[in-house]
């Protein structure tokens, strides 16, 4: 099996599993939204946020640094596997007392610690499930981790049934994804144990420092980038009150089912673009190129429709009582281009062991996302925190395609002319929804055609492209 065959079938379980995972977030994320209310809503939303930025002390980038060296030698899978586990422990064992402190120090309501503490578990449950995910990730096998990500989303889709038919509340919602996240972990490890490799724990002191010290770059990208991303949140609770924290993190689900996707695009790229690092520096540019023109082509006209139905998608999924979350959806959806974007760079240059330029650039993300939501917040509340993460990810998206000249990746002409081309075509979409003020479910398929027909003229498709469909079908 070819290069791009495997790429292929690895990103279409993902693809798969992420659908699956869109659908069943789309539909818990409304009910329970809807169940909750928004007072209660903005508190799983402050929790869901808080134990996301200490997540990565579950971890400290051990899960990344294992995907690059194992994907280079598979014979190393026992000795960075084996010693990970007893570390990571030592590790969430740590987050769990410094969570409770820093709840403690902020003075947060009794309800407010227990059912942080309680995502607190549970971010640590993922945080191993995550560990096993790198290991099938460094063998380019997909298929399982897809698999664990499905049987988590439909378990927590069921189980938010169960809380809502027996009423319990929060405190049920909370276990519900406790509960789903330990199945699949269940399942994964059984995986892992009889298709990559026997787990045989050891605890090597010297060879735990060395991965620790190792990962420690991509640590700190991982809590900068998580920060900017969840900070806004945690600001939104003190500054403006729970009711547009709820708000807030309502749009914010909305948009994470589409940033999901670019997830699956880093699982499947990163090792394949390590190995390209080390073998092939030139595939490594030509596999940047095409993957972000492919989800470019993906995510632009999304963003230009949702310009125009933001209002429709709100009350469809949440109904009237969220009819504020319109404004900050419209301004979001901007986001997940810049993040499809800004997540390709970070991967080529994770890849090339530029991880200390990836944290240096998040850090200072991070420092002009907190100064700007300072004045934000206060002044526009939910709408002031969406434009501040819109700006953070444009400030970003500068200071990656900076760095990557200074490393000679730079994307050669062709690729800015055929993102132009996408964007032209996006702006034809924008002009014609406008102009007809279809129905949302109207302008769905008119827009597909119009849309298509736009880039197709543009010929946005070239010879390459045509190549790489014939790979993946085996005519070649």
């Amino acid at each position: 099996m070819s290069q791009v065959q495997t790429i292929f079938k690895n990103m279409s379980w993902l693809f798969i599993s992420q659908i699956i995972t869109s659908v069943c977030g789309f539909i818990w994320t409304i009910i329970i939204a809807r169940y909750l209310g928004v007072n209660d809503y903005g508190i799983l939303g402050f929790a869901i946020s808080f134990t996301g930025i200490l997540t990565v002390l579950n971890d400290l980038g051990v899960g990344t640094h294992i995907i690059r060296h194992i994907a280079t030698d598979y014979e190393s899978t026992d000795e960075y596997l084996g010693n990970a586990i007893p570390l990571k422990s030592l590790f969430s064992t740590f987050n769990f007392g410094i969570s409770l402190i820093i709840l403690l120090i902020m003075k947060c309501e009794p309800l407010v610690i227990e059912i942080t503490l309680l995502f607190t578990i549970e971010s640590i449950i993922k945080s191993f499930f995550g560990l096993f995910s790198s290991t099938f990730q460094a063998f380019e096998e997909g298929k399982y981790q897809a698999i664990g990500n499905t049987i988590i989303n439909l378990l927590l889709l069921l189980f938010v049934f169960i809380v809502i038919f027996t009423d319990t509340g929060i405190f049920g919602i909370t276990f519900a994804y406790i509960l789903s996240n330990l199945i699949a972990l269940v399942y994964l490890f059984y995986a892992l144990q009889k298709n990559i490799t026997k787990v045989n724990i050891h605890f090597n002191k010297e060879f735990c420092k060395k991965i620790t010290i190792g990962a420690i770059p991509f640590a700190i990208t991982g809590l900068l980038h998580t920060l900017y991303y969840s900070v806004d949140m945690i600001m939104l609770t003190p500054m403006a009150g729970d009711y547009a924290t709820g708000i807030y993190n309502a749009t914010y689900r909305l948009i994470s089912v589409l940033t999901l996707f670019y997830g699956v695009y880093t699982a499947v790229i990163f090792p394949v673009m390590s190995k390209m690092y080390k073998n092939d520096k030139k595939m490594l540019n030509v596999s940047f190129e095409k993957s972000v023109k492919y989800l470019m082509i993906i995510i632009i006209p999304i963003a230009v429709a949702t310009q125009f139905y933001s209002a429709d998608i709100v009350v469809l999924f949440f109904g009237k009582e969220y009819a504020a979350c319109s404004t900050p959806l419209a301004i979001l959806i901007w986001t997940v281009c810049l993040i499809f974007f800004n997540a390709a760079v970070a991967t080529v240059l994770n890849a090339s062991f530029k991880e200390l330029v990836v944290a240096k650039l998040n850090f200072i993300a991070v420092i002009f996302n907190i100064v700007l939501n300072l004045y934000m917040i206060p002044k526009y509340t939910y709408n002031g925190a969406a434009m501040t993460t819109v700006l953070t990810d444009l400030l970003l998206l500068f200071l990656y395609i900076y760095s990557m000249k200074q490393i000679n990746l730079t994307p050669n002409r062709k690729f800015f002319l055929n993102i132009g081309k996408i964007i032209v075509g996006s702006i034809i979409l924008g002009i014609a929804l406008y102009f007809l003020n279809l129905n949302m479910w109207i302008a769905i398929p008119v827009g597909i055609i119009i849309y298509f027909a736009a880039i197709f003229l543009l010929r946005v498709f070239d010879d390459d492209d045509k190549y790489i469909v014939k790979e993946i079908l085996g005519r070649n």
